[in-house]
């Protein structure tokens, strides 16, 4: 099934062993494949930030291997 982006943002992004990550606030999408490279993610208060890489605002840059909408959530496999 495809999405369009814009229904992803605001959406609780998660890990697949169920840790909430924040909430999915943009992409960064490489221009010449238009594949995602990273997803922007504001942080939830009990993320430890430091863990994780993060642009000046202090959202999550997260790089993934896989990502899938399951209704209100995005469950990811982070890449190492």
């Amino acid at each position: 099934m495809k999405v369009f982006a814009t229904e992803l943002r605001g959406k609780t992004v998660m890990t697949e062993d169920g840790q909430i990550l924040g909430v999915l606030t943009d992409f960064l999408v490489e221009t010449k494949t238009g594949r995602i490279q990273s997803l922007l993610v504001t942080p939830a208060e009990t993320v430890e930030t430091r863990l994780f890489k993060t642009d000046p605002e202090g959202r999550l840059l997260l790089s993934f291997r896989s990502m899938k909408a399951v209704r209100d959530v995005i469950v990811v496999q982070l890449a190492d």
